[in-house]
Parts: C-alpha cells; structure tokens; sequence
C-alpha cells in the first residue's frame, strides 16, 4: 500500500479506543498495522441505504441490494455428507402484508447460521436465479443491520462495503474505520508534497468512506489515484534517469550494410518503419544506452526496423540478439532473417530450447546475429561483444528475463517490441521510462480483411464456404480455446474438433497445433502448413504470434466470447498478410449480450490502437496486460489508468519534481517509495 502522509507511521491501531487483542491479530494477517493503514483499506463498492431496489420478481438481471426481515431458516443437506444454511427473506421488514420473498444459500459455511436467524433484520446483495421456481441468491454478501445501539452508520446513508478482513465482520470493520476518521487530525495526514491544492488528503479520506453523495466518492477515488500514479511516475522517471546517466556506446554511424539492405529489397519501407529507423539510429549514436520500445499493430513491419537496427549494431562491430518468447516465433524471424539479409553475407544463428542452427561455418567466426527464445539465457549462451538487445513480444516475459539478456553486453543498446497495441495511459504508466517509436502504416500490397461475427452457425455453411477458399487454393486457420476438452468449462477444443474436420474436408490435408506437442512436432506441423502441404490448420492461440503463411486468408475462430479483444485483434493479424482477401469468422454462442457487443467492435474496426481502447474499458488494464508482468498488480485504482488527462497530470507533477530535485534529497518519504535500490542521479 502507499501512504503518502506520515500519520500511519506513528499511530498503532492499539490507539484505537475497544479494540480487543484478537482484532488487531485479524488485522495483523491482513497487513494492517497502522491506523493508517486501516484508512487506506478502501470501500470496494457503496450501498446507498437511503433506498434499496425492489425484490426482484424474475431471475437474471444485475445484482441487487435488498433490505428485509429473515422469517425462515434451515440446514439441508445435499451429496455425501455436504451441507448448506438457507434463510427466506421476507420484503418490507415489520409490514406484515409484504409478500415478496427471496431465499439466499450458502454451500459448506456452517458458521453462517451463527451470524444470521429468523427475526434478524438483513441486507442482502447479490444476483438471483431461479431454482426449481423460487428464486434463490447463492452465496449474497450480507449483514445483520438492526440492533439496540441507537443511531447507526450502516443505515440510511450512502455505506461503504470494504473487502473482507478475515476474523473481522463487515459491520465492525466499518465502525472501526469510523471511529479512525473521527480521531484523525488533519494537520498529520498532509502528503510530502502537494499533488491537490484544492482537495486536502484528511478531507478525501473522510469522502472516499463515509461520503454525503456518490459523486464525492469518484473525487476523492480520484484524488488516491493521482496520489497513487504520482508514486508510480516518479518510479519510472527515476529508472529513466538513471538509465540516461550511464555511458553507453556510440554506434550505428556506418550505414554501408543498411544502404545495401534497402537496396536489396524488391519494395520500399513504409514512412513509419523509415522514420522508426531513423529514431533508432539517433538514439544508438547517442553516448547513452537506447532504451526504445517499437510499437507497432499487426502486420506493421515490426521485424523489418529490428532488423535494420541489428544492421547498424553488426557495422559497428558488435552483436546483436533478438529473444522471441516461442519457438516458433523464434524459428519464423530465424527463416526471415535469413531470405532478407544472406545476400549481405552476415552470420546468422538460431538458438532454440530444442534447436540449435548457424548458416554459417564456425570456422567463419562468431554468430553476428543470434536469434532465440528463453534459451539465450539459459542455456549457457556466451556472447562475444553484445551490443544490440532485441526482445520481441517483450510483455511475454518478466522483468528478470529481460535483464538477464541485456546484461550479457556492456551496457547494450535495447529495443523491445510488441504487436499489442497499448492505449496511450498504459504507455505512459508502464513503459513511462522508454522512448516509444510507433508504426502506424501498413505495407502496401496487404489484403483487405473483413470481419464477421456469426451466432451458432450450421457447420454446412461453414463448410461449404471454407471449400470454397479451398477450392481457390488459400489456406485456413481453425482456432479453438482448449487443447483437450474440459468437464468445467463449456468450449470446443482443438483435440476435439480436428478429426471431424479430417472428415469434413476428407479432400484436404487438416492439421493440428498446440502448445502441448513437443517442439519437433510442431515445427512439423508448421513447416507443412508454410510449403502448403497442410491447406488446414486446427490450432489454439499457440499461432497469436510469429505465424506468417501469406497464403492463408481465412481464420475461424470458435467460442470467441472467450478472448479479449487484443487477442482477437492478434490472432486476426495471422490472415491478410498476403495479396488475398481476407476473412476472419468470429463464432460464439450468442448468450451473453455484452460478449456479443465486444464482438462486434471487432467486427466494425481493424484499428489496433482503437480496439486496445476499447479493451482497456471493457475488462480494465490488469485484464489487458496482466497484472504482474507489466507491474500493475499493487495498484489499487487501476480503473483509472483509462483517465489520460489523470495520468498524464501524474507525469507532469513527478517530472515538475525531479526537475527541481532529482535526488530527492528534500523529499525523503517520497526516495523511501522509490524501488530502484541504486544511487539517485546528479543534478546536472
């Protein structure tokens, strides 16, 4: 958690009045030791116990919050021994003509029955369905709200409902927090440095738990979460200038090998692969390390400025390496490599966990070239002078994967790259310390791809309409979520479906492609479906990246609902890339209403960077990226990463700040937040 006023460090929650020994243990667990602590445990949501909803009279819908009198109770039993608590809540609390009822479960929590009884006055949230005609919610959370204590905070007022502390119940945790809020001094919970003006740290706190009117929350949110993206900007920053302050190595001002490049190519380079290059090579001239990330959508041409780059690093007289995070994708920049840059004579290799290849003769001298997977980092790789670090697809790896490469060379030149359009505020916030080149034209001579979601279509239809390309010579992709097929999860698999497809297409060669074949299998498999010996190819998202078959034009993918729409977006990228026209068919079930409504942006856009908006709204940053690979997994308002004008006011206070004081040396609470254990930089 970050704390930004000094008034956690004083206070133990010993200084809160009734607080039994057991309590402060519960909270203990929960890594809450301070009274400042205890106030930075956020609501997660709010009830508004001036009204409630009204008992639902069908199943379905959105979760609701209700407020009624318990008028039955009873343990059942159900299976082997197994038991649950079930309750009846009757509408209306003492209006004994109400007649709406609603029946809540609980599946092996013996200890409910304890905490809830007839008589008890409740409020209850969650979703309703239907059983066997009644209509049942399993699992609400709930609370007994009625008792003998006089006025009460848990009624009639907007209620902030917390996560669970486990051994502390909902209503205590609230009274507890209150009781904090109504000891809190103003003057101790200043923040070391001013990030609001307007809006004052003792004053958000009291708004973001016990506000008068929702729409204080959302400013007071607002305000943890400037505090909070502050925190992390700073981080970034300070990585960025200590990564500015080493010496690096000046290369990339012979252009011979790139000048004979272009001219080898029997097409011209888009503007944003030309302008990309030229960004590269001002930062590999520069004395400081380059430390850029190309980003670019699918089928922009990433691998073209990678290699460019690895051209001005091996003129220079270094290495250059390029980690992929699959072997076939590290097999697929092996093979472009070497068609596009064997007629300039340089020395390739490929390092694979499974393989190991060099076109060249050891005689020759060492690899100028090495392309890999985690291998080069593994297993035992020396290089000779690595100054160039390429890492492709780079959020597939982890941090200490990344380091570990780069430093193999004396403080190499980095470029990492991804094929995962990612909206501006997350650019900023997690590769905030990168310079960013961006590819934002296609090459020409792509073919148009067009889109189309389909409700449980007829397999006839499918069939015949996947002959037809078949017919015309153009390969296809059938994509299934699963490798084998799952008792809990409703979806087709790809171990599943591939010999009905055999038989579907008896005429054609259908193939399968998963992550759980072993290496030599699947580059068999693709190395078959690249020579069109295989014309179909039933796969998972083991083909998202590295599969470039210019010749497959139709991509199906079934139970799409399933995917986030980058994936999708990936996975789509795999067709078009040849002069064909190409069709990508996203299958679903049709059931879920908003899963169909995400489908269709897809279905109305080929804009990476659009779609990546879209996906960051609809399942939030964490979802998008993964939180612990791209570091967002402290983050408490992650919900606000999609606020740009927020994350970029975080930026402008953190770079206002080491502007005037890079060390930090007026700040000490704040250089206590910063994770990078080095020496602070200079003041130039």
């Amino acid at each position: 958690m970050i704390v930004m006023g000094s008034w956690s460090a004083y206070h133990s929650l010993s200084s809160l009045e009734v607080l039994p020994d057991k309590d402060v243990q519960a909270f203990g667990a929960s890594e809450i030791h301070t009274v400042g602590d205890l106030l930075d445990w956020f609501p997660k949501r709010y009830e508004d116990r001036r009204r409630f909803d009204a008992f639902p009279a069908h199943a379905g819908g959105e979760a609701v919050c209700l407020q009624g009198t318990v008028v039955d109770s009873a343990k059942k039993r159900f299976g082997r021994g197994r038991q649950f608590y079930e309750i009846v809540i009757q509408e209306g609390g003492d209006n004994i003509l109400a007649s709406n009822k609603i029946t809540c479960r609980w599946f092996n929590m013996p200890y409910v029955h304890r905490m809830v009884a007839v008589g008890h006055e409740v409020v209850v949230y969650g979703k309703a369905k239907d059983v066997s005609g009644r209509l049942v919610i399993d699992h609400p959370e709930f609370e007994v709200v009625r008792d003998d204590e006089g006025p009460s905070i848990h009624l009639e007022r907007i209620v902030p409902i917390y996560r669970n502390v486990t051994g502390i119940p909902q209503r205590r945790l609230r009274e507890f927090i209150h009781q904090a809020l109504q000891q809190l001094d103003p003057a101790t919970v200043q923040a070391p440095y001013e990030i609001d003006p307007e809006f004052a740290r003792g004053e958000a706190l009291r708004s973001v738990h016990f506000p008068e009117e929702i729409a204080r929350t959302r400013e007071a949110r607002r305000y943890f979460a400037l505090e909070e993206f502050f925190i992390l900007q700073l981080n970034v920053l300070w990585r960025r200038q200590l990564h500015l302050a080493h010496p690096g190595r000046v290369q990339g001002t012979k252009t011979g090998l790139l000048t004979a490049f272009y001219e080898s190519l029997p097409f011209d380079l888009t503007g944003a692969q030309k302008r990309s290059v030229r960004e590269v090579a001002t930062d590999m001239r520069d004395e400081h390390p380059m430390n850029r990330l190309l980003q670019g959508d699918v089928g922009s041409g990433k691998t073209f400025v990678a290699m460019c780059s690895m051209l001005l690093a091996v003129e220079s007289g270094s290495q250059a390496a390029l980690m992929a995070p699959t072997q076939i994708l590290a097999e697929q920049h092996y093979l472009t490599f070497r068609k596009w840059l064997a007629p300039l004579g340089l020395r390739l290799a490929l390092i694979t966990g499974s393989r190991k290849e060099r076109d060249h003769l050891e005689i020759e001298g060492e690899p100028q070239i090495v392309i890999g997977t985690h291998a080069l980092i593994y297993d035992n790789v020396h290089f000779h002078d690595l100054g160039l670090v390429v890492i492709d697809e780079q959020h597939k790896f982890g941090v200490a994967q990344r380091s570990r490469l780069i430093q193999q060379g004396i403080m190499p030149d980095v470029l990492v790259m991804t094929a995962t359009p990612i909206p501006r505020t997350l650019t900023l916030t997690i590769y905030g310390d990168l310079d960013v080149s961006i590819l934002d034209e296609l090459p020409a001579g792509r073919g148009k791809i067009i889109t189309g979601v389909r409700e449980k279509p007829k397999v006839t239809d499918v069939t015949k309409f996947l002959k037809e390309q078949l017919v015309e010579g153009r390969q296809i992709f059938l994509v299934y979520p699963l490798v084998e097929e799952s008792g809990t999860v409703k979806a087709e698999s790809a171990t599943g479906a591939v010999e009905k497809w055999q038989k579907r297409l008896k005429d054609y060669e259908v193939g399968l492609l998963h992550g759980q074949m072993k290496p030599e299998e699947k580059e068999e498999v693709m190395n078959r479906f690249r020579e069109n010996s295989l014309q179909v190819l039933v796969a998972t998202t083991v083909v998202e990246v590295g599969v470039d078959v210019p010749n497959a034009n139709v991509m199906v993918i079934y139970n799409a609902e399933r995917f986030g729409l980058a994936q999708l977006h990936q996975l789509r990228g795999r067709i078009g890339r040849g002069e064909h026209k190409g069709y990508c068919i996203l299958v679903t079930d049709g059931k879920a209403g908003e899963s169909l409504k995400k489908l269709k942006i897809l279905e109305g856009t080929g804009d990476g960077f659009q779609i990546a908006e879209e996906d960051l709204l609809l399942r939030g940053p964490g979802e998008v990226l993964g939180t612990a690979q791209s570091g967002l997994s402290d983050l408490r308002f992650v919900d606000f990463l999609a606020d740009t004008v927020l994350v970029r006011e975080a930026r402008a206070l953190a770079e206002e700040l080491l502007e005037h004081d890079p060390g930090l040396e007026d700040y000490p609470e704040l250089r206590e937040k910063i994770r990078v254990s080095v020496e602070p930089v200079e003041a130039s």
